[in-house]
């Protein structure tokens, strides 16, 4: 009668173990950070593929982004905001799109900003990638895609073309790659909660998937493709908003205009 015991508590310690272990992950945070700067590294020298504007010639528009993410980074809700020396970079294309990749790296399409009509949306959006990161969702993915000595080939290296088609994978939005439904939920769920940390209107990412909504008409939204769209969302936000007390905040309309300026021009 013992033997079974003995069996049973082992069978639930390896449970407990395992289960500890994909809770905590199966890279570490600087294996994280290192992807995420080998990953940027081949983002901001691959003109080819993704034209990154320069921050010493657009320091307006980078300044103005920055101010965002640093309002949005001191929301009580973030976990991790203190791990990464986050980082945004602006991709001078006509794409809606907006991705996020591990270590805390943030890329914004210009045509994506162009498109939107205030700040309070583009927060939304950025609160939404930072949520990714935050929550750990850019890394689970990372995880999901690879082998764990693979991402360490990459940290050294030693696999440039793994890297590549990684890349493209999350700025393109292959469906390997694509978040969970539960993913997004949460991430349009914390984008809510950030914002409401903020003065801007927390519904701003609501304002975001109603343009999304009005560009499918016309075409597909990258951002559709690179962030699938699991139902109706925009309930689910209100829900969120409503839960939290119904904050208000600004749009901040008029200051965006001027921003768009700092942009390069012909978008």
């Amino acid at each position: 009668m013992k033997k079974p015991i003995i069996i049973l508590i082992t069978l639930v310690s390896v449970i407990l173990i395992r289960c500890e272990k994909e809770k905590s992950g199966l890279i570490s945070k600087n294996q994280e950070i290192s992807f995420g700067e080998q990953l940027d590294s081949l983002v901001i020298n691959s003109p080819e593929d993704y034209n990154v504007i320069d921050e010493n010639e657009y320091h307006g528009a980078y300044a103005y982004l920055n101010n965002i993410m640093n309002k949005i980074l001191v929301s009580d809700g973030l976990n991790r905001k203190d791990y990464f020396e986050w980082t945004i970079r602006i991709i001078d294309e006509d794409v809606l799109n907006a991705f996020a990749a591990p270590g805390g790296y943030l890329y914004f399409y210009t045509g994506l900003m162009a498109y939107l009509d205030n700040e309070a949306q583009l927060a939304g959006v950025m609160a939404h990638e930072i949520a990714h990161v935050d929550r750990r969702h850019s890394a689970q993915r990372l995880e999901r895609e690879m082998a764990v000595s693979v991402i360490i080939s990459i940290i050294l290296g030693e696999n440039p073309s793994q890297l590549e088609e990684y890349a493209a994978g999350i700025a393109k939005g292959l469906s390997t790659l694509a978040y969970s439904r539960n993913q997004e939920y949460e991430a349009d769920e914390y984008a809510v909660k950030y914002a409401a940390d903020t003065d801007y209107d927390p519904r701003g990412i609501s304002g975001f998937f109603n343009k999304m909504e009005e560009a499918s008409q016309v075409r597909t939204p990258e951002f559709l493709s690179t962030h699938p769209d699991p139902g109706n969302r925009l309930d689910a936000i209100d829900e969120v908003w409503e839960s939290i007390g119904s904050p208000q905040g600004q749009d901040f309309e008029s200051e965006y205009a001027v921003f768009l300026e700092y942009l390069p021009q012909g978008q």
